[in-house]
């Protein structure tokens, strides 16, 4: 683990989301959580688990009583995440999206804009130093734990020993404004221009860029 020195000052966070997805997206103004999303008739095609989203609805976090993981907006403190080599590998039996990462988008945010949103709002938020959707895994829900997290993991692109640490989540309870999207990250010009046609009636219209370095 990282000292506090080490937590960067300024952490962002990471939703991947098919691209598809974004026009319901905008037309909310909001990234839901599955628990809403499960009531809603939002278009766009899903990219996670079916075994391991059902498991989150009934996982509980330690640090917030009462609030289960599925009633949150998950994000990973990185691009290029574990789940993303998933989906890009298409072989997990429990993977319900078989079309690959080129269609993946990043939704960038910034950590500490998320978290005093939230307070305002009177919404809860935490994190995990491992994968939410594991059957076990510690939360926190105080930004001087932030030091727990093993950041060495998650900035690593080589993280096959690594792999818990990597798959640290930031949780946010039942939503998040579209308008703290400070950034979008695509793996082509095809997709750029894909999200730019999303984005063509929106009023908060983030940057989008071909990063490759964030896919595999």
């Amino acid at each position: 683990m990282m000292d506090a020195a080490q937590v960067p000052t300024q952490p962002k966070l990471y939703h991947i989301v098919h691209g598809d997805r974004l026009p319901s997206i905008i037309a909310v103004a909001a990234l839901m959580c599955d628990a809403d999303m499960r009531s809603r008739n939002g278009s766009g095609t899903t990219i996670g688990m079916g075994t391991i989203k059902t498991r989150r609805m009934a996982t509980e976090l330690t640090s917030r009583p009462g609030l289960h993981v599925g009633e949150c907006v998950p994000f990973y403190f990185c691009p290029r995440s574990v789940m993303l080599y998933v989906i890009h590998m298409a072989n997990h039996p429990d993977l319900i999206f078989r079309g690959g990462q080129a269609p993946i988008v990043h939704l960038q945010a910034d950590l500490h804009a998320v978290v005093a949103w939230a307070e305002q709002e009177g919404l809860r938020w935490a994190f995990t130093l491992s994968n939410a959707g594991s059957n076990y895994f510690e939360d926190r829900c105080d930004l001087k734990d932030l030091a727990q997290l093993d950041w060495d993991a998650i900035g690593a692109t080589s993280w096959q020993t690594r792999k818990e640490g990597k798959q640290a989540e930031f949780l946010v309870e039942k939503r998040m404004p579209w308008s703290l999207v400070e950034r979008i990250g695509v793996r082509s010009a095809a997709t750029r221009q894909q999200v730019y046609s999303a984005l063509t009636q929106c009023g908060h219209q983030p940057p989008v860029h071909v990063l490759p370095d964030w896919y595999y």
